[in-house]
């Protein structure tokens, strides 16, 4: 006996409704690698109804005074925290992700962050106005783009749609987001907690697969297009965006070296790297993926590592003490699955390198040792539970190994020598590096990289600013 599938939504000018032509995708869930619900694989006429409700609703949302902005937004954090339990309940079945992990470690900075974003709407600063040119006054209006085109990821689906809306409506744009066709429920969700609070049309969620998200970019209505995603897709989005110049926001791949010192306590290092390395099963472009480790603890380190690899727990998500869920969906499975696959005779799999379980897309926590550094698994983001391990002997050397990659997002260093570690900030090419620690984030600061990692920033002031644009105003003093 057949179960009926849950029937996803777009939310376009303030109402729910199908694709324009009725085709729908099936949406998995990979805890059982079976469908549970269909969302609309939109089209032109789907594209053109949203950024036509944007469009409608910007002028009114532009014009509203920053503190209608926060208050709105305040409430929408509000409202989120209301409707957790919900929002989890859509994030996990879309995920798989740990029950508990994602009540604890989402939904807070969530709200925290809209919270902040709320109060950013309140602080538009700029260049005091003066008088740079005899007789005449300058004065520096800073504004919101206009309609803002954004695409977010499968890997934090709810967390990463905050990221984009949050300072886009703070700072007066308006929103058409696409959430990726592997995880649009709780994106779904999400829009109608902002419709109940936002005006008619400065919202608006359409589904669907990469080919939507291509008719967004170069659509021409929108001011802006922001992604978060592959290097791929990051580099797709500024060549469509190029033709008609529109601003590009993107957050793309990672690949953080984690550099570890012969002084560092190896107990602690292991136990938080190999926590930011598996959590969300290593879905996530600041994950600790790639280890340097100082050739006079290397065995020791290694050893620890694999150990606390082979006592890390993957399962479903009411599992207890389970740290990750499956990979989002069986094409990133196999993905994984091809880099161990793939690896070179001289590197040695010391945990892990398996699938794990015959149904949904599990893979256990996996530590490789014995890379080079023109390896592959060295070199391209594998996105899975996949830790590797190479050694050095210097600080030079290990800041040649750590900057030689294509990616430049985060990277963390472990040493008690505090001269170093400021050395080594100085010189590690990357936008986040994180000292004794990896993978923490604030509001306030900014998040985002160089190289083929993107630019922009997400988060803090930097990524307020973003999403606004300057204009100078000068008068005559003698009219």
């Amino acid at each position: 006996m057949s179960t009926e599938l849950r029937r996803l939504r777009n939310y376009v000018g303030g109402a729910f409704r199908d694709a324009a032509d009725g085709r729908t995708t099936e949406v998995v869930n990979p805890v059982t690698g079976e469908a549970y619900a269909t969302a609309p694989l939109s089209g032109q006429a789907d594209v053109d109804a949203a950024m036509a409700a944007a469009a409608e609703a910007f002028p009114g949302w532009r014009d509203a005074t920053p503190a209608e902005r926060q208050k709105a937004l305040l409430k929408v954090a509000d409202a989120i925290e209301e409707r957790a339990e919900e929002l989890i309940a859509a994030e996990v079945e879309n995920t798989g992700k740990p029950t508990g992990l994602t009540r604890t470690e989402e939904i807070p900075p969530m709200v925290d962050q809209i919270r902040f974003f709320a109060g950013a709407a309140r602080m538009l600063e700029g260049r005091s106005a003066g008088e740079y040119m005899e007789g005449l006054t300058s004065i520096v209006r800073r504004e919101p783009v206009g309609v803002c085109a954004q695409v977010a990821p499968w890997n934090y689906p709810m967390m990463m749609a905050v990221w984009k809306f949050a300072p886009a409506i703070a700072a007066g744009n308006t929103v058409v987001l696409k959430p990726s066709d592997t995880t649009p429920a709780s994106t779904v969700l999400l829009a109608e907690i902002l419709g109940s609070v936002l005006p008619t049309g400065v919202f608006n969620v359409v589904c669907g697969d990469r080919d939507t998200g291509r008719m967004m970019v170069e659509h021409d209505t929108p001011a802006m297009a922001s992604i978060t995603g592959s290097v791929r897709a990051g580099m797709q989005v500024a060549e469509s965006a190029s033709k008609d110049l529109k601003r590009v926001h993107l957050e793309l791949g990672g690949k953080a070296p984690v550099v570890v010192f012969e002084d560092t306590d190896i107990a602690k290092a292991v136990e938080d790297i190999s926590v930011a390395g598996f959590f969300n099963a290593g879905q996530d472009c600041t994950a600790a993926t790639r280890v340097l480790v100082h050739e006079s603890i290397h065995d020791e380190f290694v050893t620890a590592l694999a150990k606390a690899a082979a006592d890390t727990k993957t399962g479903a998500p009411d599992d207890e003490d389970v740290l990750f869920g499956p990979l989002n969906n069986a094409h990133q499975l196999a993905q994984v699955e091809g880099f161990v696959d793939r690896l070179p005779a001289h590197a040695r799999v010391e945990a892990g390198g398996r699938r794990v379980g015959d149904k949904g897309f599990f893979y256990a926590p996996t530590v490789v040792s014995g890379l080079k550094q023109d390896d592959e698994i060295v070199q391209k983001e594998v996105f899975g539970p996949v830790i590797t391990v190479q050694t050095f002997t210097d600080e030079d050397q290990a800041v040649a190994y750590a900057n030689g990659v294509e990616y430049a997002l985060a990277s963390s260093v472990w040493t008690k020598d505090h001269s170093r570690a400021m050395r080594m900030s100085k010189k590690l090419d990357f936008g986040c590096v994180w000292i004794n620690t990896h993978i923490p984030l604030v509001a306030e600061m900014p998040h985002g990289g160089f190289k083929k990692s993107g630019y922009g920033k997400d988060l803090s002031a930097y990524g307020f600013d973003d999403y606004t644009r300057i204009k100078h105003v000068m008068t005559s003093l003698d009219a």
